[in-house]
């Protein structure tokens, strides 16, 4: 029994699967109809787009778009995410990896936390020396930084209220 749920959980995880984008959420982020005519939301593998608010957030959600926008792709699914998104590796234009093309182009991190991809980290060292996209800023900040320190505010907000709250003369 062990040996078939085995068998399928590797063939959902490594099955190439044919969709077409319809949505792009942000940098890293796509919306896929599948053949079903179902949706997937897809967190691209291997790479960390600026978030949003981040500066060159909306120019990597740009180039993203600009990329696989409409199109039909294919995709391998890795896993999921702890927000229930797929994570997957997204091919467009016949063999481009859409994850290497945002960081060769300077539009993302190479998410080395989740990769043992080392041709990733090469092209994110050439787009840094080129000060390509987002490395055009000498400040340029990764999103899991930018993330902490909205946390640590955040945290540091609630502790001031709750302090002026149990001390109103402060």
């Amino acid at each position: 029994m062990m040996c078939v749920l085995l068998f399928f959980a590797s063939m959902w995880v490594f099955s190439q699967i044919k969709a077409k984008i319809i949505g792009i959420k942000d940098g890293d982020t796509v919306v896929a109809l599948l053949a079903d005519k179902t949706q997937e939301t897809l967190r691209l593998a291997e790479v960390d787009c600026p978030e949003k608010k981040q500066p060159f957030g909306n120019n990597a959600k740009q180039f993203t778009s600009s990329k696989v926008f409409g199109k039909e792709v294919i995709f391998y699914r890795i896993k999921k995410d702890r927000y229930r998104r797929t994570i997957a590796k997204i091919f467009y234009d016949d063999d481009k990896y859409l994850s290497a093309e945002i960081i060769k182009s300077g539009y993302g991190w190479w998410y080395f936390k989740a990769s043992k991809n080392l041709q990733l980290k090469e092209y994110e060292i050439l787009a840094k020396k080129k000060k390509r996209g987002l490395w055009a800023d000498k400040n340029a900040i990764s999103p899991w930084d930018f993330r902490k320190i909205k946390i640590e505010k955040s945290k540091a907000a609630k502790l001031k209220i709750k302090t002026s709250e149990l001390n109103p003369e402060v």
